[in-house]
């Protein structure tokens, strides 16, 4: 939105072009959705505090878990507003890969908002029914993966490039849609599991989301992509500012519900953020390198399946309780200390991640 202004006012004015310059429109995508974050937080809490907007605990989790009942929840619908208004306003609005993953936050957010809705209004700890969940989340993600692939300009864009490979891209054909829909899905799903604890899940989201903006931004220039020897990717770039606004965006979050939180993301931001992720790293082609910088939420994810069905076929138990933080909870860690290990293993990740675009 400013974006196409300032392309009117250079014209009257020199100085207006550095507004033209995705790096200084990343940077102020930071800081519009922080300062967004910062001015609408307290007021989002009031307005759920008054409407009486509370987290149903489960009464089979951590006993601990028994006093964050009634702790404000939906919060992550300020995450949501934050990004779509910093990457509107910086962003090159003819993109279309911006509108590809607005669609996709808005789309699993709205999901999640049901979800969590339905959790207060009943008093209950289960929302939507699985099935439902999963069919709306589905539809969501098949529309957009659909529009990628026929929207594709290269064959790069539907292909899978493989992490320390130079020059290798691997046709998925029509299958990229089915990939490119269970890696969506799938990280939506788990972020949503990794939500468990007060700020366990956002800050790495924001390490991640920042991350993804610098592949986003080498994989969309032409010059630094040849130098790195990956696939240059046109208009890609502009994902850098979304991947920017998640990152402000969750910090400023980070500010209300860093332990012991003031409010709770809630299935409409995990949701949400989780598929934002997804969908960045689909459409930079990243997917791979993102399995290993969200390695926190493949652990989380894991420990649950192997949790169930260790169960049904052993009757046993692997962990004391799924997903992953639970466990460590009734191990006896302080929750501060689970928070912090888990974001510092994210952090060496996401250095481990980046450093594919150099080892080729």
């Amino acid at each position: 939105m400013l974006y196409h202004l300032s392309e009117i006012l250079q014209e009257l004015e020199s100085g207006f072009r550095v507004f033209q310059y995705l790096t200084f429109r990343s940077l102020l995508g930071v800081l519009t959705a922080l300062i967004f974050s910062f001015i609408a937080g307290p007021w989002m809490i009031r307005r759920l505090q008054i409407n009486q907007i509370g987290q149903v605990v489960r009464t089979d989790g951590p006993q601990t878990h028994l006093i964050k009942s009634g702790t404000p929840t939906m919060g992550g619908a300020l995450i949501i507003v934050a990004v779509v208004v910093g990457t509107l306003l910086w962003s090159d609005l003819t993109n279309h890969y911006v509108w590809i993953a607005i669609f996709v936050t808005i789309a699993f957010g709205a999901v999640g908002f049901v979800d969590d809705y339905k959790k207060v209004h009943y008093g209950k700890s289960k929302g939507l029914s699985a099935g439902q969940k999963y069919f709306w989340l589905s539809l969501a993600g098949f529309t957009a993966t659909t529009v990628m692939y026929f929207t594709a300009r290269s064959p790069v864009e539907t292909g899978l490039i493989l992490p320390f490979v130079k020059d290798v891209v691997i046709p998925l054909g029509p299958g990229f849609i089915l990939w490119a829909y269970l890696v969506i899905v799938g990280t939506s799903n788990a972020v949503n599991l990794t939500d468990g604890l007060d700020g366990l899940a956002i800050m790495p989201t924001v390490i991640i989301a920042s991350a993804l903006a610098i592949f986003a931004y080498a994989h969309g220039n032409a010059f630094i992509a040849d130098y790195l020897g990956i696939p240059f990717i046109s208009g890609v770039g502009e994902l850098a500012i979304f991947c920017t606004a998640i990152a402000g965006a969750g910090l400023g979050f980070l500010w209300f519900n860093a332990y012991p939180a003031q409010v709770f993301m809630g299935d409409v931001g995990a949701l949400a953020m989780g598929a934002a992720l997804g969908v960045v790293a689909v459409l930079v082609r990243q997917e791979l390198v993102l399995f290993v910088m969200g390695g926190i939420f493949v652990a989380e994810t894991l420990s649950v399946i192997l949790q169930v069905g260790s169960y049904k076929l052993r009757g046993k138990r692997i962990f004391r309780m799924a997903p992953l933080h639970h466990h460590y909870e009734l191990k006896g860690w302080p929750e501060p200390r689970i928070i912090v290990r888990f974001w510092i293993i994210t952090l060496v990740l996401v250095l481990i991640g980046l450093s594919t675009l150099k080892i080729r």
